[in-house]
Formats: C-alpha cells, structure tokens, sequence
C-alpha cells in the first residue's frame, strides 16, 4: 500500500494516529477536545475522532485476545483444543474488526478516495446533514387485547 501501513504492521494505531494528527495539525487529544467542544463545525474531523476511538477499542480487545491464546497456548500440550481454537478465532475476528476500521480512518482521511467527488460526495453531503431518521418512524400501536392471529380465526370459520 501507498499509504506507509503494510499488511503485518504491528502498530496500525500509532501509523494511523500520526497521519490524522499530520492531517488536522494538531494531537489527537487537541482534536478530540476541539470536536468535544463543537462537534458540527468540522463534520470530517468528527467522523476521524469516532472512527480513531472505535479503532483503538478494537486494537485493545486485539491484545487482549492475542494475551489470552498466548497464555492457553503456553499451557497446552502439543495438540490445540477447542477452548484454545476458539481463542485463535476470536484473535482472528478482532483482527478484522480493527483491519475494517483502520480502512474507515483511511478512506476518511484521503481526499482523492472513491466516493469523495462528484455526485457520490453530493449524496455524501446530503446524508450528513441528517439528523434523525430517513423515514418518519413512529412507535407500534399495541392494541388493548390481544386478537388471536389471522390463521387461528380462519380455522375458526373453516369449522363452523
């Protein structure tokens, strides 16, 4: 890749850390602070503070699972059991949660990325500018008995 993470970077949080303090000039704790304190004046730098945070949550449970096969795998004799095949999985999907959101913090930071010009940036835009729901929603009606369903009032008529 172009962008200076290789696919075995082990410190995917910190490359990626310094590329969004290089883009907006200023620490992530200053950003983060700022974004705090305005969240709708720069909407790209809020979606990099969400997405950075989620990122470093799943780079903590990462080592987190990655400590706990290390530790079954130490106490295991030579074959794996299926307590410590399931650690491996689940080292693997933290791995493709933190990989997923590192491609978000990505693309949120590359101008030139697909989907960031032309109409697909109009619909972009438009979304954003949503604040509630797309469709007006409103909670079910509960009725103040509860009917049998339609197939038992059929069979009921069916029988008379």
């Amino acid at each position: 890749m172009s962008d200076g993470i290789s696919d075995g970077a082990e410190d995917v949080v910190g490359v990626l850390t310094e590329r969004i303090e290089g883009h907006f000039g200023m620490g992530m704790d200053e950003l983060r602070a700022a974004v705090g304190e305005e969240p709708t004046a720069n909407p790209d730098a809020t979606d990099v503070v969400k997405w950075h945070g989620l990122l470093v949550q799943a780079q903590s449970v990462l080592d987190r699972s990655e400590d706990d096969l290390l530790a079954a795998l130490e106490s295991q004799p030579s074959e794996v059991d299926d307590p410590t095949m399931g650690l491996a999985h689940r080292v693997n999907e933290a791995v493709t949660v933190r990989d997923g959101r590192a491609m978000v913090v990505r693309w949120l930071l590359d101008p030139d990325a697909p989907g960031k010009q032309g109409l697909a940036a109009e619909r972009l835009t438009r979304l954003r500018s949503r604040t509630g729901p797309a469709v007006q929603t409103s909670p079910p009606r509960r009725p103040a008995e509860a009917s049998p369903p339609a197939s038992a009032r059929q069979v009921g008529r069916l029988t008379r």
